[in-house]
């Protein structure tokens, strides 16, 4: 089998079966402007709506990723379909390429609605969007294959369910988005600073106010760092636990 059909065949069947599903949708989109009208409510005075933007940006990417693809790869498991996937002359790496491809691309469309509501409150301008975008990716990246370590251990959908939400949480409040990580506890500080989202929430605050705390170069080698960490985690675990 051609690699790129394999490929595009199994994203085309997760695009048609699982992507712009009502629990996707509500993760991905609607929790995150539902945490904003929040925001708006609770604060008093004018909210500064391009300061909410990074915050914004990161929990869509983070909640689209990994409602989407813990659960969806559990549910397949669960139903034996994805035995079938496994048991067809496709690569175990073509095999990941294709289930998290599909999820990468939903968090970075995510990521970008909120984008179009701001643009039409605010001025965008000045905006590095090249930084955006490069940290929007590896944040979609980096759940994405959370989700993938997260749905390689559970058995059970709410286990994946469980699971994810308990990565992010304690991610969306320790990487700096609510509360500056310098005035965080200590022993959180240092938890906050192995988390992937804290640097790829820096380089968004960095790209859309100019508040980074963190080099550029710091916080794209720590993502490329934990991508890598990530990916060979998840391969060694569908080696060990879906092969043998």
């Amino acid at each position: 089998m051609k690699t790129w059909i394999a490929f595009w065949s199994i994203l085309r069947k997760d695009i048609k079966n699982y992507y712009l599903k009502p629990p996707n949708i509500s993760w991905g989109i609607i929790f995150p402007l539902s945490w904003t009208m929040m925001l708006f409510i609770r604060t008093p005075g004018q909210v500064n709506m391009r300061e909410l933007l990074p915050g914004l940006m990161a929990m869509s990417a983070l909640f689209g990723t990994m409602s989407m693809l813990a659960v969806t790869i559990t549910f397949e498991r669960k139903g034996r379909s994805f035995d079938r996937l496994l048991l067809a002359p496709v690569s175990l790496d073509v095999l990941m390429y294709a289930k998290t491809a599909g999820a990468i691309v939903f968090g970075i469309i995510n990521a970008f609605v909120p984008v179009l509501i701001s643009a039409l409150f605010v001025n965008l301008n000045g905006v590095q969007w090249g930084m955006v975008l490069f940290a929007v990716l590896f944040i979609a990246i980096t759940s994405t294959l959370f989700a993938l370590l997260i749905a390689t251990t559970a058995k059970e959908v709410f286990e994946a369910q469980t699971y994810s939400n308990f990565f992010r949480f304690p991610m969306l409040f320790l990487c700096g988005l609510f509360f500056p990580i310098a005035k965080l506890p200590a022993i959180l500080q240092h938890v906050a600073y192995v988390l992937p989202l804290t640097y790829g929430v820096d380089i968004l605050k960095g790209a859309v106010t100019g508040t980074s705390t963190m080099s550029m170069w710091l916080c794209s080698a720590a993502l490329l760092g934990f991508s890598l960490v990530l990916y060979f985690a998840c391969r060694w675990n569908i080696s060990h636990k879906w092969i043998l």
